[in-house]
């Protein structure tokens, strides 16, 4: 496996995921880092995006059509709005106990689990744009 090298590219990437708390997507990441460095390839963000993933110093959450990434690399809840399609965190504690439990009835190792409660966003609820 080659070995990383930190990059400015890189870095920027980084920081451009670090200062934004609203789970962006790799879209998001490149238009914010096009900002700084207007020479940078969309492929070179989403290269940089993986690479920082595999590394361990970003998250990912998984939704669809679009893999989000996230600063906090403790395992955590997410909320998603079904109408503005924003993430944020769940105010809920990781539990492992479900990991065991799980393990413990099936013997299915778990590393992790992950839990993602859909519905509608405070912001779109108050301004009764609830979609049907």
């Amino acid at each position: 496996m080659k070995n990383q090298r930190n990059s400015k590219q890189r870095q920027l990437i980084f920081d451009a995921v670090m200062a934004r708390c609203d789970h962006p997507t790799a879209d998001q990441i490149y238009l914010d880092v096009r900002k700084v460095d207007n020479k940078i390839s969309r492929g070179t963000v989403y290269r940089n995006l993986g690479a920082l993933y595999s590394s361990g110093q970003i998250a990912n959450v998984k939704l669809s059509p679009a893999e989000r990434y996230d600063s906090r690399l403790d395992f955590h809840y997410h909320m998603v709005c079904s109408n503005c399609k924003k993430v944020f965190d769940a105010p809920l504690s990781y539990n492992p106990e479900y990991d065991d439990q799980i393990t413990k009835d099936t013997g299915f190792h778990i590393k992790r689990h992950r839990a993602l409660f859909e519905g509608i966003c405070s912001e779109c609820y108050k301004n009764d744009e609830i979609l049907n």
